[in-house]
């Protein structure tokens, strides 16, 4: 009788230390952040939907924003100038443009690397030699690629809300998130979060509360010639839309093809139906 009340003791015991951890673990989650502290706002965008198309006057002006205020960080490795003719650049628009860059190439007949112009065969130069050059220029924290990052980053968006997503064809968590990160520096964090120096709050980042990378626009920066509003929120839409071209540039060809599928599929749906219907139709009676 000893030996089953101390069993039936123990249990008890355990039983509270158990609830009582629980409770403690769920005070901790409770307690943790979690990043984006603030869910990036959707906004409007032409390249949206089953058959949305990228606007190219936007794409050029966010080239422009790109090369004038974030080509000195970030680099597009995998973006070729000759593919900018997409853009509604000629070819001689595009030999044009890659001559303003400086290419290390080789090695030459002498066993040396050497500089050129580019040409448009090549792809846009990193700023930096290499991946700890990068970090080291920027208080230890590369800046990543663009090529692929409008794709790479997004917000999860839960449920229910993926369900829909599935419906609207939705994609533009990309630059919908670069978007909100661009346009959402505060200049002062809020009572309770902590930032460490040399970094700068941005309740938008995916990763914490701050980053090492400084608010890398403001009004009237870059010149646009065709009288766009030249504010923070216009570079930051057309700098998102540029990267989602070079993260997809053949998006639009995909849409077409997914909607010809789609016809093709209801069309032949229809006709295996029907041929059911003439095959089995007699062997109903």
């Amino acid at each position: 009788m000893k030996t089953i009340l101390k069993a039936v003791a123990a249990l008890g015991l355990g039983l509270t230390i158990s609830g009582a951890a629980l409770a403690q673990e769920e005070h901790a989650a409770e307690a943790t952040p979690h990043y984006p502290l603030v869910k990036p706002v959707e906004q409007n965008w032409s390249f949206a939907g089953p058959f949305g198309t990228y606007d190219k006057a936007q794409l050029q002006r966010g080239l422009k924003v790109y090369r004038e205020a974030c080509s000195a960080c970030h680099s597009m490795n995998l973006v070729a100038f000759r593919s900018l003719q997409d853009l509604g650049y000629s070819e001689a628009q595009v030999k044009t443009l890659a001559a303003e860059y400086t290419i290390n190439d080789g090695p030459n007949a002498d066993g040396e690397m050497f500089e050129r112009p580019g040409l448009p065969s090549d792809h846009f130069p990193a700023p930096f030699p290499n991946h700890e050059a990068a970090a080291a220029a920027n208080n230890g924290a590369a800046p990543p690629d663009f090529s692929l990052i409008a794709k790479a980053r997004a917000v999860e968006r839960g449920f229910p809300q993926f369900v829909f997503d599935i419906f609207t064809q939705y994609a533009e968590g990309g630059p919908d998130y670069i978007y909100n990160l661009l346009t959402g520096y505060q200049e002062k964090a809020p009572e309770g979060i902590t930032i460490q120096d040399g970094t700068y709050y941005n309740p938008h980042f995916i990763s914490g509360p701050a980053l090492a990378m400084p608010p890398p626009l403001s009004d009237g920066q870059i010149t646009y010639d065709d009288g766009s509003p030249e504010t923070v929120a216009q570079y930051a839409h057309d700098v998102a839309a540029f990267q989602m071209w070079a993260a997809e540039p053949h998006l639009e060809a995909r849409k077409k093809t997914g909607f010809v599928v789609m016809i093709f599929l209801l069309v032949f749906g229809g006709l295996v139906y029907l041929t059911k219907r003439k095959v089995w139709a007699n062997e109903a009676h």
